[in-house]
């Protein structure tokens, strides 16, 4: 299988000086499916902005192949496609059409090409229909699936999401992850919904403290009840007493 990112000795301070990622090394394939979990403050939005030049530490990191430097930014942005937490990060025009269509037009397409990529993208969110809506009257699963378009237009052989399933209730939580299984390309998924992770990623890695501290099948990290509760990511035994007495 062919490495889409290879990322060696990546390490990033913040700029009060607090170290944010250390040492981290790690090797994604095509068409993996790849869960970063971690506590909050573990580093894994920092780790997933690296991956398209958004923040750059002292390392070595590839992206199918392509150094993340100043000269390969547009290539590595065109074949990377991150969605942020918050979806409001990401919408910013008065209609969803002008939303997914700006990043082909800023790519030079055609606007007959803009107009292909805009409706393809919204089709495979399940929001075809949406183009002269306005983003900011949706509701947040809406807003989620076009966020996700809006990086969709352009192509990417990587998705990258993070916590795709925050302020989500129950119903759109499952809608959407039925949207994102059924797009083909490699994914890279920051959550620490594990419901989520378990139905959507193959492969996990726990990140603590700016550290990779496992890595593995995710059926095999999620059955690790020891691990995760070691990294703040499974209820406490005395918890799950007071739960079970409640």
């Amino acid at each position: 299988m062919d490495k889409i990112v290879d990322i060696e000795n990546l390490s990033f301070f913040y700029p009060d000086g607090h170290q944010g990622l250390k040492d981290i090394n790690l090797v994604v394939y095509s068409a993996e499916n790849l869960a970063v979990i971690g506590p909050n403050g573990a580093g894994k939005s920092t780790l997933l902005l690296h991956l398209n030049g958004i923040l750059r530490g002292n390392n070595t990191i590839k992206v199918f192949g392509l150094p993340v430097e100043e000269k390969n930014l547009k290539e590595t942005r065109r074949k990377v496609g991150l969605v942020f937490q918050d979806p409001d990060d990401q919408l910013f025009s008065l209609t969803v059409f002008d939303d997914v269509a700006f990043g082909p037009i800023n790519m030079g397409y055609s606007e007959l090409q803009v107009k292909q990529r805009v409706a393809q993208a919204l089709k495979l969110v399940g929001m075809d229909g949406y183009e002269q809506r306005s983003p900011h009257h949706l509701s947040v699963g809406e807003k989620k699936r076009i966020a996700i378009a809006t990086v969709l237009s352009l192509n990417p052989e990587l998705l990258v999401l993070d916590e795709p399933s925050s302020n989500l209730d129950p119903r759109s939580k499952w809608s959407l992850i039925e949207v994102v299984k059924r797009l083909p390309m490699t994914r890279i998924i920051a959550a620490h919904d594990l419901e989520l992770i378990r139905a959507l990623c193959q492969r996990t890695i726990i990140l603590d403290g700016g550290i990779i501290v496992a890595d593995g099948s995710t059926t095999n990290i999620l059955n690790d009840v020891t691990l995760l509760r070691a990294h703040g990511l499974a209820p406490e035994e005395k918890l799950l007493k007071l739960q079970a007495d409640i």
